[in-house]
């Protein structure tokens, strides 16, 4: 029997760097899965339907989320957003790791649907940090920044939700860090209690012979 891959949850506050640990975690683990989502947005062009998203029509996806087909699903100016269910458990059935880089809200609704995942908070060492970074990404108007950093604090509050915090000083050390608990988490025993099943199944064997 092969082990269960792990579905590695990254979410915290916009600034934070978890897409920076994510990229990094995938050049370190070339077989990490990244999740494709559903959207029912028109494809932009060069996008591919199954590589950069599964394209949907709104009552497709509405018929998704009325059969729990999705793990987490959002509405975003319009559009829907979502996580399909079949296609994260086909490739964790198949011992791969898959990664959501994912918003709060997503990852409190694929905690409630799946809580065998593992959810990683990353923050920030500091506001004052968070406040730079996201000055310096250049990409915001100031209402914009203002209102990401009035909503950081209300974020910070969801962290006991849970299962590691990482903080995000230097993403090196972070991304360090999150390797270590996926590797601690492959021997989680309930994950790896096959093994003793395994054991046992071939002791009584051995002595029926």
């Amino acid at each position: 029997m092969k082990a269960q891959g792990l579905l590695l949850v990254l979410s915290g506050p916009s600034g934070a760097g978890k897409g920076t640990i994510c990229q990094m975690l995938r050049e370190k683990l070339p077989d990490l899965a990244y999740s494709v989502s559903v959207t029912t947005r028109q494809a932009r062009n060069g996008e591919v339907d199954g590589v950069n998203y599964f394209f949907k029509s709104v009552e497709e996806v509405k018929q998704m989320i009325a059969e729990g087909e999705l793990l987490e699903y959002a509405e975003v100016y319009g559009n829907y957003y979502g996580t399909p269910r079949s296609y994260v458990m086909e490739l964790l059935n198949q011992g791969k790791d898959v990664i959501l880089e994912i918003d709060i809200q997503g990852a409190m609704q694929i905690k409630k649907r799946f809580p065998d995942g593992v959810f990683v908070f990353i923050v920030p060492p500091s506001l004052d940090e968070l406040c730079s970074r996201i000055y310096k990404r250049g990409t915001d108007s100031e209402d914009v920044i203002k209102r990401r950093l009035a909503s950081a604090t209300g974020e910070l509050a969801y962290a006991n939700e849970y299962d590691y915090i990482v903080v995000n000083d230097v993403a090196q050390k972070a991304t360090s860090k999150v390797l270590t608990i996926m590797e601690a988490e492959r021997y989680r025993a309930a994950r790896t209690y096959f093994i003793i099943n395994e054991i046992c199944h071939a002791a009584h064997k051995e002595r029926e012979i």
